[in-house]
């Protein structure tokens, strides 16, 4: 091979090298453009909890501001059916979110009224157990995470999930997103889906979604190991309950009443 030949093929490899380290979508030369997000430290926590205040939630009625938000950071579908529902945060009525904590005589209103549930991000998370492919798995911060990719869709965890905080989609879920977000992940056809604290916000130094989108300010998210932080302060100076404790899962979603 002659010295001009070589010389060439070098050229070549480094453009290659180069090229591939272009993002997709910008122009070779192009600077890139950070945004706020890009700047912020990451929020890192210990024990990651939600405290859901019950008084301030019920002071706006029919507020979905949270379920809004959180559905559409994730590309959470609309399917217009009950019965093949995805959800990561929805509502359903105190009684049902509380089987073992209400009674005949407690106000009507609090009876009936819409709770907020969503994944408990348990101490001791039956679900993780039973996946055979660990597509589901508790990190050190507490957050119960999915990975999609691993999932194949046996529903093992749906079924020890005492919360019902779990969502299989049983079809294609993109048609059914009316703007897909290109900065989180689609699921498919075959997976379970969840709430994950939003992780990847936390990552970017910015709090959950639905945290962000309430403007009651019921919802509260911090680390418990903390003891400067307000879910910390908010537990040491108001009666909380949370869902099913006696089942032995150690819930970290908290519920001022």
């Amino acid at each position: 091979m002659g010295l001009k030949r070589r010389a060439f093929c070098r050229l070549a490899g480094l453009g290659t090298l180069g090229m591939a380290g272009v993002p997709a979508g910008r122009a070779l030369g192009e600077k890139p453009r950070s945004s706020p997000e890009d700047v912020r430290e990451p929020i890192l926590g210990k024990r990651w909890a939600m405290v859901v205040d019950l008084q301030a939630c019920r002071k706006k009625e029919g507020c979905r501001d949270c379920i809004a938000a959180c559905h559409e950071a994730h590309n959470v579908p609309d399917l217009g059916h009950e019965k093949h529902e995805v959800k990561w945060i929805w509502k359903e009525p105190y009684a049902e979110a509380f089987p073992n904590q209400h009674h005949d005589h407690m106000p009507h209103h609090m009876q009936h009224e819409a709770t907020l549930v969503f994944c408990n991000h348990c101490d001791e998370p039956p679900c993780t157990r039973v996946c055979p492919t660990q597509a589901t798995w508790k990190r050190e911060d507490g957050i119960v995470m999915m990975d999609w990719h691993r999932c194949i869709g046996c529903r093992y965890c749906i079924v020890a999930c005492p919360y019902g905080s779990r969502s299989f989609n049983w079809r294609d879920p993109r048609p059914y997103i009316e703007e897909i977000r290109p900065d989180f992940p689609t699921r498919s056809r075959g997976v379970v889906e969840k709430c994950t604290f939003c992780d990847e916000r936390l990552s970017k130094g910015r709090l959950p979604a639905c945290v962000e989108a309430c403007t009651t300010r019921c919802l509260v998210f911090g680390d418990l190991e903390n003891p400067d932080s307000e879910v910390r302060k908010l537990l040491a100076t108001r009666h909380a309950i949370r869902r099913k404790p006696g089942l032995g899962t150690g819930p970290e979603v908290y519920y001022l009443v």
